[in-house]
C-alpha cells in the first residue's frame, strides 16, 4: 500500500457529478457541478446546458475549500466572517482557489473517513434561492423546505438533506407562504432518471472521453477541457495521477482556441505572451487547444494539457479529426 494519499478516482468523481446532473434535470435546474481532489486539483466538472458562465468557477472554488480545508464551505464561510479582516484576506491571498468562499461545498470521504475530495454546485438557477416558477414539490425534502443547490449535492452524495445556506424556511415562506408539501409528495430527494436532454454536455463529455481514451493508448497522463465560445468550461477531466498543473493548461488553451477561433499556439505568434492575462477569461498561447465548429459557426474549444504540448496538440487533432 502506498504511503502517499490519493484523490478520489476520476470514475467515482464522474459518478457523483452525474447524479447531480440527473437531479438537476429532474428539477429543471441549470448550472455547474465540480469535484476537486484533496490535493487541491480539479478532478472533474460538468455544466448543464444553458447553465450560464461563472457557475463552474464558483462550484470549483467551493469544492476546493471543502476538499482542502476538510470542512463544509459553510463552516469555512462562518470562520472567515468571524476572523479579523487581515486574516481572512490573507487566507484568500495564499489560497487563490478560494476566491468564492460561499456555502454549499461538502467534503467527500473514503470508506475510512478520510477526505479525498470536495463537491459543490452553482450556476444560473443552482443557488439557495428558489427560481421563478419552481414547483414547491421540487424544493421540498421529506416534507420540509429545501433549496436547489444543497439538494443537488445531498442527492449526489446520497446523504440526508441538510441546508447549507441558512434559513430554508424563510425563503420558502417568501415564495410559497404557508403552503405545506406532504412528505410523500416531496421530489427533492426522490430518485432521478438519467438526464436525457443535456445535449451540449453529452457532446462535450464524449469529446473528453475520446481524449482520455487516446491518452491512455499513448501512455499519457493529461487533463482535458471543453469550453464554450466565451471560454467558460462545459466539461473538464483530470486523469488519475495526472499533473495538477495540466488542469489549468487544458483550460487556458481551450479558451484560447474558442475565443480566437484558431489553434491556441497561434496566439503567441500573433500577440506574444501578454495575451495570457486577457480578461475576463485567461487564455494560454501554447499548443494543445483547437477550435470546434458546428458547420461554419465557432461553438467551442478543446484543450489538452499536462504533457508535452506537441503531444497534447497531436492528441487533440486526432480526436477532432474523428469527430463527425
Amino acid at each position: 500500500m502506498s504511503a502517499h494519499p490519493r484523490d478520489l478516482p476520476l470514475a467515482e468523481a464522474r459518478e457523483l457529478v452525474q447524479r447531480a446532473v440527473d437531479k438537476a434535470e429532474q428539477l429543471g435546474l441549470r448550472g455547474g457541478v465540480a469535484v476537486v481532489g484533496a490535493s487541491g486539483a480539479l478532478i472533474t466538472a460538468s455544466r448543464l446546458d444553458h447553465g450560464g458562465p461563472g457557475g463552474m468557477a464558483r462550484a470549483r472554488s467551493k469544492a476546493w475549500i471543502a476538499a482542502t480545508q476538510q470542512i463544509t464551505s459553510t463552516e469555512h464561510l462562518h470562520r472567515m466572517t468571524t476572523l479579523p479582516a487581515p486574516i481572512s484576506a490573507g487566507f484568500v491571498g495564499v489560497s487563490p482557489e478560494a476566491m468564492f468562499p460561499g456555502a454549499g461545498g461538502i467534503p467527500v470521504r473514503d470508506k475510512d473517513g478520510v477526505v479525498v475530495a470536495g463537491v459543490a454546485a452553482s450556476g444560473a438557477t443552482v443557488s439557495p434561492f428558489l427560481p421563478e416558477g419552481v414547483a414547491p414539490e421540487a424544493v421540498s425534502a421529506a416534507g420540509e423546505p429545501a433549496n436547489p443547490e444543497d439538494l443537488l449535492i445531498a442527492y449526489a452524495l446520497d446523504i440526508a438533506y441538510v441546508g447549507q445556506h441558512g434559513d430554508d424556511a424563510a425563503r420558502w415562506r417568501q415564495r410559497f407562504g404557508d403552503l405545506v408539501v406532504a412528505p410523500e409528495s416531496s421530489l427533492g430527494m426522490r430518485p432521478a432518471p438519467p438526464a436525457a436532454a443535456q445535449y451540449e454536455l453529452a457532446w462535450a463529455k464524449d469529446l473528453c472521453d475520446r481524449v482520455l481514451a487516446g491518452a491512455r493508448r499513448r501512455g499519457l497522463r493529461i487533463s482535458v477541457a471543453v469550453v464554450d465560445r466565451g471560454g467558460d468550461p462545459i466539461q473538464q477531466d483530470r486523469m488519475e495521477d495526472a499533473p495538477a498543473g495540466g488542469v489549468d493548461i487544458a483550460l487556458g488553451v481551450a479558451a484560447a482556441a474558442a475565443r480566437f477561433g484558431v489553434p491556441s499556439e497561434r496566439l503567441t505568434e500573433w500577440y506574444g505572451g501578454a495575451i495570457t492575462g486577457l480578461n475576463p477569461v485567461r487564455v494560454l498561447g501554447v499548443a494543445g487547444g483547437l477550435p470546434l465548429a458546428d458547420g461554419d459557426r465557432l461553438v467551442a474549444g478543446l484543450g489538452v494539457g499536462g504533457a508535452d504540448p506537441a503531444e497534447c496538440r497531436a492528441l487533440a487533432q486526432a480526436v477532432t479529426a474523428a469527430t463527425p
